[in-house]
């Protein structure tokens, strides 16, 4: 290709790169030791020129990265790639000069095409021979991003080995980069090589354990449902290295416990809790609140509730409503009642959804008039009344055996525009057919003319 051709394939290379390239390649005294003249093609230009161009001061590092970049994406222009040596030249000049976020940008080419690609040992060979003596910081940089480039490409076996140089050559280990790690083998479920990691952190007597990575470490290991095994870590951890947990450490803790209703164990934690002095914030408390009730321990929830208040934190409706639908479920129907009268006098405002734990639990306890009541305070409220309370209402007077109020329900349900679905239209006239063949056969026609059909409507054909 002659120097003309190349200049033309250069045009679209210019909107995208900030100084042109085939200025730098003519202008380069490292060109023109190589090349006789302008009009040789300059596909002669070979690896080891454009190693000294990359090398010599007189080119400002940014036009090296452009170059670096524009013979990456037009490998058809050259007659070589980039090498292994070229990639960590490049790097390490970049990084010296203080330029993270560009440095950061030439490990993805690194990534891919050579660190992946070459064993661990032959990198430390070409950094020595490159990079030997580039200054400390930023040596450590660069082994830095290596470990997350092979973190973020999943090889966490070759982590290990850059983590084991860099401790054995004094290399300083960043503590973000460790716990950034950790959460990579957390995220592709390598949960016990997260749990192998951090000893290799606490054993090597570097300043690289802090309570965010001993944070990962114990959610990982309550994944897994090891509480007993991440308390006992923590304890360890505030022994042994005076590292205090913080309240996100605790909940995972917390949030583990109270799903596998292990309350043994999460007096335990609360325990260790209150050892360190950790509050629990409002998140915990709804964690906990919401575990008490699903297992049956509402006087606990309710008692959190309380000290919500106490603690001048907001209590939301829902978690009042959880409460009291726990109580409606074992059939204690004044207990929600009360804990409705002391919300309201709390200052927390019902909703929808509270009446409707509230006229459920009346539904299931047979008190269906006290159900209805409730209904037409609905309606003086002006509380919108969804299908799920007509349904509820419906069942249990049906349930009741108040056949009259259960189609009195189904009447003002389909005015509001609500069609039940067969299974309904079908209980009621199953019941109507023990009192009344004709009734019963009128409610069929008109479910059939609605376009529901009734499993049984065979039953309700001419007598």
């Amino acid at each position: 290709m002659t120097l003309q051709s190349f200049l033309k394939t250069l045009k679209t290379a210019k909107r995208t790169y900030p100084f042109s390239i085939n200025k730098l390649l003519l202008d380069s005294s490292s060109i023109n030791q190589t090349l006789d003249s302008p009009e040789k093609p300059l596909s002669d230009l070979n690896l080891s020129t454009f190693r000294r161009i990359l090398s010599d001061p007189d080119v400002k590092s940014w036009k090296c990265v452009s170059l670096f970049n524009f013979i990456l994406e037009s490998p058809s222009l050259f007659s070589f790639q980039p090498d292994l040596r070229a990639h960590l030249s490049l790097a390490f000049r970049v990084l010296s000069e203080r330029r993270f976020s560009d440095a950061q940008k030439l490990m993805k080419p690194v990534a891919i095409d050579d660190i992946l690609r070459y064993p661990f040992i032959t990198i430390v060979s070409a950094f020595v021979d490159e990079c030997g003596c580039c200054e400390t910081r930023v040596v450590a940089r660069f082994f830095n991003s290596m470990v997350m480039v092979y973190s973020d490409n999943d090889k966490f076996d070759e982590v290990v080995e850059v983590f084991k140089y860099m401790k054995n050559s004094e290399v300083k280990i960043d503590e973000k980069t460790c716990t950034l790690h950790l959460l990579n083998l957390k995220k592709s479920d390598q949960m016990e090589l997260a749990v192998d990691f951090f000893p290799l952190m606490v054993e090597s007597g570097l300043d690289v354990v802090s309570v965010y990575s001993l944070t990962v470490v114990v959610s990982a290991l309550c994944c897994n449902g090891e509480i007993t095994r991440a308390r006992g870590l923590v304890e360890e951890m505030v022994l042994v290295k005076g590292i205090k947990p913080n309240i996100v450490t605790f909940k995972s803790m917390i949030d583990c416990c109270v799903k596998r209703w292990d309350f043994e164990e999460l007096d335990l934690v609360l325990k260790s809790m209150e050892k360190e002095s950790v509050m629990l914030d409002l998140d915990t408390y709804k964690i906990l609140i919401d575990g008490f009730t699903s297992y049956g321990k509402l006087e606990e929830a309710e008692r959190l509730v309380s000290t919500m208040h106490d603690e001048k934190l907001r209590v939301e409706t829902y978690l009042y409503n959880l409460i009291m639908d726990g109580y409606s479920r074992f059939g204690l129907v004044e207990k929600a009642f009360e804990l409705h009268r002391e919300m309201s006098c709390r200052g927390v405002t019902p909703n929808k959804d509270t009446y409707w734990v509230l006229m459920n639990g009346l539904c299931k306890a047979g008190k269906v008039c006290e159900a209805m009541r409730l209904l037409n305070e609905l309606r003086v409220n002006e509380f919108e009344i969804d299908e799920e309370m007509y349904i509820t209402l419906t069942e249990g007077c049906y349930r009741a055996g108040m056949i009259d109020k259960s189609l009195e329900v189904v009447a003002e349900m389909i005015r509001e525009g609500f069609i039940p679905d067969g299974t309904v239209f079908e209980r009621l006239a199953d019941a109507l057919l023990e009192v009344s063949w004709k009734e019963a056969q009128m409610m069929v026609t008109f479910v059939v003319k609605s376009g529901i059909k009734p499993k049984s409507c065979s039953e309700f054909g001419p007598k």
